[in-house]
């Protein structure tokens, strides 16, 4: 059945229904990643957007049991070139299609992706929607459309829980956090304990935590900063704190650096930092709208690391407040490895 994605700018692509055959409306975001779909369709940080995967062919793995970033996704939409059925007999294996279907997510295949990449590559925010028409009145109904805020509390579990284990204590503060990122900590012998975007500082000092993590998740820091403002007051300087993604945004808003617009949100898996004043360079995952201006003064950063395509702030290390935060996804998924050591920088904070 053929299907439209059409664009509040009267664009439209056109192209071959699979999964759910809703109709949808989101942000549309570029995939880059030439790997890591299930990764990249499941992860909370794209709440409420429509996935346009630049690579030519996904579902050639299938869906397994390991790859979820989150149980329960919240894309609104997947739009590639190409799609693989008939992968595998293995029970250990779902096929896309069938898995988009049980999660009520639509897609279109047979679009070129590529062109449609490089027609958004200049717009950081632009609507979108799945549909069965692209008429007028289909068009009219987008513009219409506004988009929801505050991502954050749509996503963010209702109640504490454990990930136990022995070793320190880790409190999480869930803005939209991946399995992975849990993982990581967990081979590392952390206890972890999730707790709600909006929990309050009693509720976290009542779990006697050795450190502080602040998740990664959707939006931007202006959406979480009264949540999260009364957290930082108590624990920045007493607490070892770790800030991924949506976390290093409200870490930096907390500190009065200024964030930076993308001209296009980075999404995807090659994304270039170096560490200040060396030859290091990885490789890192990131699902982000902004970045930091790194000339903040009263700040005396330990470590920094720069986003080569934009030479903005994309993590730092301050020493003296025991607080590392990072633009990119260190745990990867997808993604290179590259970041691992900020979760043992972070372990051995709490050792000391």
């Amino acid at each position: 059945m053929k299907r439209y994605l059409i664009l509040e700018d009267g664009t439209s692509f056109a192209g071959e229904s699979f999964g759910a055959e809703t109709i949808s409306t989101g942000e549309l975001a570029v995939q880059t990643s030439n790997f890591g779909y299930q990764e990249a369709l499941t992860d909370p940080t794209n709440a409420g957007k429509i996935l346009v995967f630049t690579t030519p062919v996904i579902g050639t793995t299938g869906i397994n049991s390991i790859d979820y970033e989150a149980i329960d996704p919240n894309v609104r939409g997947i739009i590639c070139n190409e799609i693989a059925t008939h992968i595998s007999d293995s029970p250990n294996f779902q096929e896309l299609d069938y898995f988009l279907k049980e999660k009520k997510i639509p897609a279109i295949y047979g679009v070129d992706t590529r062109a449609l990449a490089h027609k958004i590559s200049n717009q950081s925010k632009i609507k979108a929607s799945i549909m069965d028409t692209n008429d007028e009145h289909a068009f009219d109904q987008i513009r219409a459309l506004v988009l929801p805020k505050n991502k954050t509390a749509t996503i963010s579990t209702s109640n504490s829980y454990a990930a136990p284990n022995i070793g320190k204590t880790i409190a999480v503060v869930d803005l939209g956090l991946k399995h992975s990122m849990l993982r990581e900590l967990s081979l590392r012998k952390a206890n972890i304990i999730v707790v709600p975007f909006n929990s309050k500082p009693q509720d976290i000092l009542n779990l006697k935590p050795d450190g502080l993590v602040i998740s990664n998740g959707p939006g931007t820091a202006a959406e979480v900063k009264k949540g999260l403002a009364p957290l930082f007051d108590e624990f920045y300087g007493k607490l070892p704190i770790l800030g991924i993604g949506l976390g290093f945004l409200a870490i930096c808003d907390y500190l009065d650096i200024e964030l930076i617009d993308l001209p296009k949100p980075f999404n995807g898996v090659n994304y270039p930092v170096i560490l200040q004043n060396s030859n290091t360079i990885w490789q890192t995952a990131m699902n982000i709208p902004q970045l930091a201006l790194s000339e903040n003064g009263g700040i005396n950063f330990t470590e920094t690391y720069y986003d080569l395509h934009s030479d903005l702030l994309a993590g730092f290390y301050l020493k003296d407040k025991e607080v590392l935060a990072t633009a990119f996804n260190p745990e990867g998924a997808p993604g290179s490895f590259d970041g691992l050591r900020i979760f043992d920088q972070f372990m051995q904070l709490m050792e000391k």
